[in-house]
């Protein structure tokens, strides 16, 4: 179990620093939303082109991501339907479901996908499933509910496609499934720049609890509350249900599924709250709840499941 605790050190360690930069003022106001912008627009493309641009498709096919993809349109779901019946606006919705549902499958899932479950490669398919699925859909949702008048249909179709995270995740697939390798001239440059995405995250992270209220309280305490729950409790619970359940899944593939699918809200989930301002309170503590919580939620699963 040390993967777990090491995993959830190294990312306290740079939310402490971002929360000192931000306490002494040392990036300026606009310290936060520089580095939002350095890791949407271009660290986090370079990032997931150079990830995915080596990884094997056929890991897509599968029970366990099967399984993986129900359990999060599932809690994904029912986090929509709360903020239909509570009129909550759709940007809003679309923040507080990807929180309920998009694991922090890199930073935290690879350490714990390597020292609890001993095997690295059981977090690819969940992480290639939320970057080619999960993302495109959420950003388009949000991009499509901007304020003002409505796009015309055309701009609505492209706009998937104007979006630096999106155009970057396609590229990877392409050059992958047509067996092209970058050229060492291109392929590093963008491996250094993508390694500025989790530090950057974490750091901008951290700016932003300085001065923050305590989190589950305030306006946003019921989005919060329910992103949660259904991140820490409900995604593990309908991740054993479905494949145990639906699947029959037993050992150590069930195992893997729901201890995956109990790791935390994902840091990069503020960075799109930050870009599209919505939400932005509401992904920063339900990551910093959810984090939390799941370091006892993966100890039970280990306890109860473990193999």
């Amino acid at each position: 179990m040390s993967g777990v605790l090491t995993g959830f050190g190294v990312i306290a360690v740079i939310i402490v620093v971002g929360y000192a930069l931000g306490r002494l003022g040392t990036l300026g106001d606009s310290g936060r939303e520089v580095l939002t912008r350095l890791s949407f627009f271009v660290a986090t493309p370079a990032l997931l082109f150079a990830m995915l641009a080596e990884s094997d498709l056929s890991v897509l096919i599968s029970a366990p991501l099967v399984v993986s993809a129900l359990s999060t349109f599932l809690v994904a779901g029912l986090f929509v339907l709360v903020a239909a019946l509570r009129r909550w606006n759709i940007r809003r919705a679309t923040i507080g479901a990807l929180c309920s549902s998009y694991v922090n499958a890199g930073n935290l899932g690879i350490p714990i996908a390597v020292y609890v479950l001993g095997d690295a490669s059981l977090i690819a398919p969940v992480m290639l499933f939320q970057l080619l699925v999960l993302t495109p859909i959420a950003l388009t949702v949000m991009d499509a509910a901007r304020e003002g008048p409505p796009p015309p249909w055309w701009r609505r179709v492209l706009a998937p496609f104007s979006n630096p995270i999106v155009i970057a995740s396609l590229a990877g697939v392409g050059t992958a499934a047509l067996g092209w390798r970058v050229p060492t001239a291109l392929a590093e440059p963008l491996t250094l720049i993508g390694q500025l995405a989790v530090p950057s995250v974490l750091l901008a992270f951290g700016i932003s609890l300085h001065g923050s209220p305590l989190p589950g309280v305030g306006e946003e305490r019921g989005p919060v509350l329910v992103s949660v729950v259904l991140k820490s409790f409900g995604h593990p619970v309908a991740a054993w249900a479905i494949g145990a359940g639906l699947f029959g899944l037993t050992g150590a593939s069930l195992f893997a599924v729901v201890v995956i699918s109990a790791l935390p809200a994902a840091q990069n989930l503020f960075t799109y709250a930050s870009r599209y301002q919505a939400g932005v309170r509401l992904a920063r503590e339900s990551i910093l709840l959810s984090t939390v919580l799941s370091v006892p939620v993966i100890f039970t699963v280990s306890a109860l499941l473990g193999v």
